[in-house]
C-alpha cells in the first residue's frame, strides 16, 4: 500500500497515531448521520443488483445496522421504522442505485449590492432561494424557476459558483449536493411563497438576517460574485480521511 505523503513516520513504535484523539476527534451525531445514510446507500444498491439470496440477507442486515446508528444519531428516529421505509425504496438495476438528492440554489444581488434571502417556512432559518432539481429542467432552468416561485423575483444565471455537501454543513439529514449559482436579477417584485416561505428580502452584508444556515461557508463566495468578482467554481475540499474529516455546523 502506498504511504499518505503527508503522513510522518511514527517515531513511537508504542503509540499508534490512530488512536491519537487529535488525530480522530470525538464521533458526533453528524458522523453517524453520514455513516448511516453511507451504509443504507450501499446496501440498498446491492439489494437492486444482485442475484444472490447469500447477499441479499447480508444486504439487509446491513440495512439494519445503517438503521439503527440513525436511530442513534436523531432521537425520534425509529430504526425498524426507517429500516422499512429504506427497503421499500429499493428499485432494481440502475434505477436502483442509490445517488445524493440534487439541489439547485441562487445568488441573486441587486444594483444596491444587497443579496435575496428567504425564511424557510419549516425551519424559519434564512437561506438563499434553493429547490430540487426537477426533472425536464437544466441546472440553470431550475435556479430561475425556484427564485421567481419562491421570491417573485426574476434572474439571470451567470456562472456556476459553488457545489456543496449539504450533510457536511448540516443543512438537511439526507445526503444532498447543492449547485449555488450567481444570478442577476431582471426584474420581479418581492413576493414570498405562501407556503414555502415565512418572508424575503435583500439585506446587505453587515444587516444579514439570523438564523442563517451555513453563513460561513457561503456568504464570502457570495458577496465576492455579487461584487462582480469572477473565479472558478468552488467546491468542498476531500477530507482526509473522508470517514473522520471536519464537519461544519450550521
Amino acid at each position: 500500500m502506498e504511504k499518505n505523503p503527508e503522513t510522518k513516520p511514527d517515531t513511537n513504535p508504542g503509540v499508534n497515531p490512530a488512536h491519537n484523539p487529535s488525530l480522530n476527534p470525538p464521533v458526533v451525531a453528524s458522523d453517524l448521520l453520514r455513516w448511516a445514510e453511507t451504509l443504507s446507500g450501499i446496501a440498498r444498491t446491492g439489494l437492486g443488483f444482485t442475484q444472490s439470496l447469500y447477499e441479499k440477507e447480508r444486504f439487509e442486515e446491513v440495512l439494519h445496522v445503517a438503521a439503527d446508528i440513525r436511530a442513534a444519531a436523531i432521537e425520534e428516529a425509529e430504526a425498524d421504522v426507517l429500516y422499512e421505509d429504506w427497503l421499500v425504496s429499493v428499485g432494481s438495476g440502475v434505477p436502483g442505485y442509490v445517488t445524493p438528492k440534487v439541489a439547485v440554489a441562487a445568488i441573486v444581488g441587486n444594483e444596491a449590492g444587497e443579496i435575496l434571502l428567504t425564511q424557510r417556512a419549516d425551519s424559519g432559518v434564512w437561506l438563499y432561494p434553493v429547490g430540487w432539481a426537477d426533472i425536464g429542467y437544466s441546472p440553470s432552468e431550475v435556479a430561475m424557476k425556484e427564485v421567481l416561485e419562491e421570491t417573485g423575483i426574476e434572474c439571470e444565471p451567470l456562472s456556476l459558483i459553488a457545489v456543496l455537501d449539504g450533510m457536511r454543513f448540516g443543512f438537511v439529514h439526507l445526503p444532498l449536493y447543492s449547485l449555488l449559482f450567481h444570478c442577476r436579477m431582471t426584474g420581479g417584485e418581492l413576493k414570498g411563497h405562501p407556503l414555502e416561505t415565512r418572508a424575503v428580502g435583500f439585506f446587505a452584508r453587515d444587516a444579514l438576517p439570523q438564523p442563517l444556515a451555513g453563513a460561513s461557508r457561503w456568504v464570502d463566495l457570495a458577496f465576492r460574485a455579487i461584487d462582480g468578482e469572477s473565479f472558478p467554481s468552488d467546491f468542498d475540499a476531500p477530507r482526509m480521511p473522508t470517514w473522520r474529516g471536519d464537519i461544519t455546523t450550521i
